[in-house]
């Protein structure tokens, strides 16, 4: 090796050491379905070339993810409970909630569809369905904010689901899916989870379109006035970065297989 390359190496490795330091860590609790989309990976790289920021992400439900920010343990939430949230803020817990983008919920289930909510003309009719027919329903069981969700659903269609056919696993939305698919189980998941999941077998989307299966998502930063040690400072910056233009064309421009995952909608908190 000569010592010219010897010379570039080292200026190589010392502007990566130092690109290294100056970028600032912080803690963002997210849930399993928005790692699960892929956007994830698509945001992170972005955030940290025009930010500086390295966005380390806590990746659990939205009730995990709101006990974190609760406790102090991460900077800022991003989450999809909308419920959660407000009692969060009411707590004292965040500085304010941000809506950042939306997509849906959907209901999967065996292609031959034995419970035949496909015809369903709500979502609340189709969990009547398949509580009718008894077949099997897998639920993520994690207090998480499709788990929330779910709950509030089986509510309005009148019913407290139990029996052997409804199965919880309390796992994030990969290994729900996974559990359904081999199962050939019905279940509820957000639509990026499922346009994004590999393992499909015999499982397809039957049900989709009901308002009340609307999916916002929000981010809210953590109270220094609680925990002084949180990175206020860097959580505002976030949020910034994830209601800027270039946020809105990562957003709204991403796709699995030609289909659209997430829309941007950031308002201002």
């Amino acid at each position: 090796m000569t010592r010219r390359l010897v010379l570039l190496l080292a200026v190589v490795f010392a502007g990566i050491v130092a690109a290294s330091a100056r970028a600032e860590p912080i803690r963002v609790a997210v849930t399993t379905s928005f790692q699960n989309s892929g956007l994830a990976d698509v945001l992170l790289p972005e955030i940290k070339a025009d930010t500086g920021l390295d966005v380390q992400l806590i990746v659990v439900g939205t009730g995990q993810a709101l006990r974190l920010g609760a406790a102090g343990d991460v900077d800022a939430v991003l989450v999809h409970a909308r419920a959660a949230e407000e009692a969060f803020l009411a707590q004292g817990h965040g500085l304010h909630r941000r809506e950042i983008m939306y997509n849906d919920f959907v209901l999967i289930g065996p292609a031959g569809d034995p419970a035949g909510i496909a015809g369903a003309e709500t979502a609340a009719q189709a969990l009547q369905r398949i509580a009718a027919a008894q077949v099997p329903f897998v639920s993520r069981g994690d207090d998480s904010g499709t788990h929330k969700k779910e709950l509030a659903l089986w509510n309005a269609a009148g019913l407290a689901p139990t029996g052997g056919w409804y199965r919880p696993v309390g796992a994030g939305m990969g290994a729900t899916l996974n559990t359904a698919s081999a199962m050939e189980a019905y279940v509820m998941a957000d639509r990026a989870s499922w346009l994004n999941f590999g393992n499909k077998g015999g499982l397809a989307l039957l049900f989709s379109g009901d308002p009340a299966l609307f999916n916002q998502y929000a981010f809210i930063p953590v109270n220094p006035d609680k925990h002084p040690h949180v990175r206020a400072d860097l959580a505002l910056k976030l949020e910034h970065w994830l209601a800027s233009d270039r946020a809105r064309e990562l957003i709204d421009g991403y796709r699995v297989n030609g289909e659209k995952l997430f829309t941007f909608n950031a308002k201002q908190p």
